[in-house]
């Protein structure tokens, strides 16, 4: 069942497509984006989304780029009030990442999908490194305080991000039993601790 004709305030149709967009993306998946077709849910001339997109690339590159912002804001918020010790800042950032994936897997999906595209955009491209720069800002400070292992933080990093991504793709997809739930989550969060550990 699909929510039809979306109502939205003179001056933010851009805002009321990339909702709309992600409303299809959720439901049917990137095939079924069309400009036309969103131009006819929220009751605007077929033209009308031609001013904030050229075309569906560009309305894919969009939504990768806010689904990037989005992902960034709130493993920076998973941070606030979790103490300086990287156990209790990295359980945070799994859990919040996680929270992300399933809330958003057609958008995840997409973000990644994009990215890799060589035609991505600088500002996305920039976007990918904001959320990832959290993690190494992590890990270095990490390293600081003798609490994660020495050598380049990318390097240090880079299973940390493989475990991360590679979890939340088999849940979104239902590989992982949704029995594991807590559990499954405790042992990736331990399982990373143990490979940073000095």
């Amino acid at each position: 069942m699909h929510t039809r004709t979306r109502s939205y305030h003179h001056g933010d149709l851009r805002a009321a497509l990339l909702a709309r967009a992600e409303e299809t993306l959720r439901e049917r998946g990137p095939a079924a984006l069309s400009l036309r077709e969103l131009a006819r849910d929220l009751g605007v001339s077929h033209a009308a989304p031609s001013r904030h997109f050229r075309d569906k690339q560009a309305l894919l590159d969009a939504l990768a780029l806010n689904g990037f912002e989005r992902l960034t804001a709130v493993l920076g918020a998973s941070q606030d009030g979790v103490a300086e010790k990287i156990a209790d800042q990295v359980d945070a950032v799994v859990r919040a990442y996680m929270g992300f994936a399933g809330d958003n897997a057609a958008l995840l999906d997409l973000m990644y999908s994009i990215k890799h595209d060589p035609a991505a955009s600088d500002s996305l491209l920039e976007a990918t490194q904001r959320w990832s720069d959290l993690i190494l800002r992590l890990l270095a400070e990490g390293q600081a305080r003798g609490e994660v292992r020495q050598g380049p933080p990318e390097q240090v990093a880079l299973p940390v991000f493989a475990t991360l991504h590679g979890y939340a793709d088999l849940t979104v997809s239902g590989m992982v039993p949704p029995e594991a739930g807590e559990h499954g989550l405790d042992d990736v969060v331990a399982f990373i601790l143990r490979g940073i550990r000095p």
